[in-house]
């Protein structure tokens, strides 16, 4: 088992759990708020469930650290418009350092029998 004795410093602090879900959920493509809950929903197997207002709230933190971006919206069969993000590239590189601890995090919970299960079984299905 390969485990890292360097530690890199990030400037940034910690994704919330809301935070780093949204920003799993963009990386496969942009969404608009109801698509995003749907998505962290489908991608937690239902443990991380999010309302309209921790949705906004973390959505208003996010595009404040310049980690999302608003788009328009191309979708010219709706009446209403919708509000669309999509992930910058900054939130890509956050996002990949956040991965990174947590796959370091499962490397320890490995090497320490905290979490036995998980080495016949990593993506936890």
């Amino acid at each position: 088992m390969k485990t890292s004795t360097s530690h890199k410093k990030t400037s940034q602090k910690p994704l919330t759990q809301t935070g780093f879900s949204i920003l799993l959920a963009l990386s496969l493509k942009p969404r608009h708020g109801y698509e995003l809950m749907q998505q962290v929903n489908d991608d937690s197997k239902g443990r991380v469930s999010i309302g309209p207002g921790g949705l906004y709230g973390t959505i208003k933190e996010l595009h404040k650290h310049k980690y999302i971006e608003e788009i328009e919206d191309t979708d010219d069969t709706t009446a209403r418009k919708r509000r669309h993000y999509k992930i910058t590239e900054k939130g890509r590189g956050v996002l990949a350092e956040e991965v990174a601890y947590y796959n370091h995090a499962v490397e320890l919970a490995q090497a320490r029998n905290t979490a036995p299960n998980l080495r016949n079984n990593p993506a936890g299905a």
